[in-house]
């Protein structure tokens, strides 16, 4: 079941004005993209993600310093010796060297030493180097290398701080800024300190240490994106990340199609923070309002372009996206395309997708073939087609240096997105399908049951609660309770 426009409501649609003009892609206000976000930066970004401490000991090294007079080696695991050997550093302003047992860990030491053009170096534990470096005692106090200088802007971001203190005590060292990841969490973009940090540093070089960096696909981006300093109003930039929304839906100026038509952009806004309200007792995750606006409206005629879908002008959406910037609110563009294609309809609205906190919808019930016109079928999109929206929005957030973007799929039958399983992940997108059947709660439930059979991992998921068709509509604690998994996304029509 589902919500789905009457050939009378598509009439008043059309009476109303809704449906005219055609969308493009500039519009009078100024792009603020480009003030809101570092469009290129000069940072440089260095991994040091191998699978033990003493290789990303002496990445880090490499990455701060490009000499130093000495350094001070300790054994791997021995914690007791490495704690000794960073309080040395500190002093001496060198680097901390770990020597794994395996004989290649005692010679990537020993090749550091040489690349730093040590004159000694000093043994904490149990040490064994084959170097022609001397081995004595690190000399009190002094002044740090002169080719530290760079990195004392450089910021080292930490997974875990205790695996590793050798590559802490060697940014201390250098004086660089150490930030430390929540326990838990890999993605710098889901880390509000971090991106803090980053931002406050931006366009100086960055290290990001730890083994659980390995997973980060994009480390240039991610710190890119990081360094604009937009965060979501709960703290970070991942959508799905800790953070949960209610939002409002439909098109402006057209009540018929949904709650957020009905009032203007600054009342949307109290009333979306209005209907989130009651989540937040409800809720495990932070709520936050938001909006989800329909920019292409299936039409009830063929209209000039003959394709069934009226691209409302860029202008129209605009007051809606700025206001509800001005709230901390994301914004959700959904497009209904008839006989056109999410890609080119999407492309019409690019001034829009550059902006932060403006994410993008696919409404496949209105995506139809040369020869269908809407409410006489249901319509349906390929997973190849979605993969070009995906791909296309992706290289977007990484070409802006945006960051992550939602990506929304509606969906109430299997048959809407055909091959579902060919769906392609993008580490610069969060993708969520939205189940927005309506009617009796037994058939929601099973529905929505009946759509994470068989779901590509990965996936999170939307709930839709409709004011006048759901017999009955559910609470919000009702929502947080009855639907399972708990949906990241609520909306209201």
């Amino acid at each position: 079941m589902r919500s789905r426009p009457t050939a009378r409501l598509l009439v008043a649609i059309a009476a109303s004005g809704l449906l005219l003009g055609a969308a493009g892609c500039t519009s009078g206000g100024p792009d603020t993209s480009r003030s809101a976000l570092a469009k290129a930066t000069a940072s440089t970004v260095t991994v040091a993600d191998a699978s033990d401490a003493a290789a990303r000991s002496v990445r880090v090294s490499k990455a701060l310093f490009a000499s130093a007079p000495g350094a001070i080696v300790a054994p791997a695991g021995d914690a007791d010796a490495i704690r000794d050997a960073a309080e040395d550093a500190a002093s001496a302003h060198v680097p901390v060297l770990l020597a794994s047992t395996a004989s290649k860990g005692g010679a990537a030491v020993a090749g550091e030493l040489d690349r730093l053009g040590a004159d000694w170096y000093q043994a904490e534990g149990d040490v064994s180097l084959d170097t022609d470096v001397e081995q004595r005692q690190a000399p009190d106090g002094g002044d740090a290398p002169e080719s530290t200088r760079a990195s004392r802007q450089a910021t080292v971001v930490v997974a875990d701080a205790r695996a590793d203190a050798a590559a802490v005590a060697t940014a201390k060292a250098a004086g660089a800024r150490v930030v430390a990841m929540p326990e838990g969490v890999a993605d710098p973009a889901a880390a509000p300190d971090v991106v803090t940090a980053l931002h406050e540093r931006e366009q100086h070089p960055t290290v990001l240490v730890g083994a659980a960096f390995d997973a980060l696909q994009d480390p240039e981006w991610t710190v890119r994106a990081a360094e604009s300093g937009f965060q979501l109003r709960n703290g970070g930039q991942r959508p799905f990340d800790g953070h949960r929304y209610v939002a409002l839906y439909g098109a402006p100026g057209a009540p018929a199609l949904g709650v957020l038509g009905e009032q203007g952009p600054e009342a949307t806004v109290k009333r979306a923070e209005a209907v989130a309200k009651p989540y937040r007792a409800e809720s495990d995750e932070l709520v936050t309002p938001a909006m989800e606006v329909i920019a292409t409206v299936a039409a009830g005629d063929a209209g000039a372009d003959g394709d069934y879908s009226t691209e409302l002008p860029v202008s129209t959406l605009e007051p809606y996206v700025d206001a509800a910037h001005d709230a901390d609110m994301p914004v959700i563009i959904d497009l209904q395309p008839g006989r056109s294609d999410f890609l080119s309809q999407a492309k019409q609205y690019e001034s829009l997708l550059k902006k932060p906190g403006v994410w993008l919808a696919l409404d496949p019930e209105w995506r139809l073939t040369k020869d269908q016109v809407p409410l006489e079928q249901i319509g349906s999109v390929s997973a190849s087609e979605v993969n070009e929206v995906s791909s296309w929005l992706a290289s977007l957030v990484k070409d802006e240096g945006l960051p992550p973007k939602a990506l929304v799929l509606h969906q109430f039958r299997l048959s809407m997105i055909q091959d579902r399983s060919a769906l392609k992940t993008h580490p610069e997108l969060d993708m969520l399908v939205h189940v927005d059947g309506q009617g009796s709660q037994p058939d929601k439930q099973a529905t929505w049951k009946a759509l994470h059979q068989g779901a590509p991992e990965g996936l999170h998921w939307g709930w839709k609660n409709f004011y006048d068709e759901d017999t009955p509509m559910l609470t919000p604690s009702q929502t947080m309770s009855d639907v399972t998994p708990t949906p990241s996304l609520v909306t209201y029509q």
